[in-house]
């Protein structure tokens, strides 16, 4: 089930949005709508996590200083091998 609502945008926006449609033979819906659930998929995933994060904190589960280290050296390790 599919239901229909209005939206504004603005000129510029929309002139970019008819050229993408034009560019990619989809319409101004299809581009509209698959917009809106890639932003609300990606924006539930990250609020999701972050409510899991909060959960875990008010548990007192947090990493070890040595942890964080230990992903510290990781990261500049791959950093230096990436700049070799």
């Amino acid at each position: 089930m599919t239901a229909a609502f209005t939206i504004r945008l603005d000129d510029e926006t929309l002139a970019k949005l008819d050229a993408l449609a034009a560019d990619t033979d989809r319409s101004r819906s299809w581009l509209a709508t698959k917009a809106i659930q890639d932003y609300v998929e990606l924006n539930a995933w990250q609020i999701a996590h972050i409510k899991q994060g909060i959960a875990q904190a008010d548990r007192g589960e947090f990493a070890t200083e040595e942890e964080l280290d230990a992903i510290e050296q990781e990261l500049l390790a791959k950093i230096e091998a990436s700049q070799s």
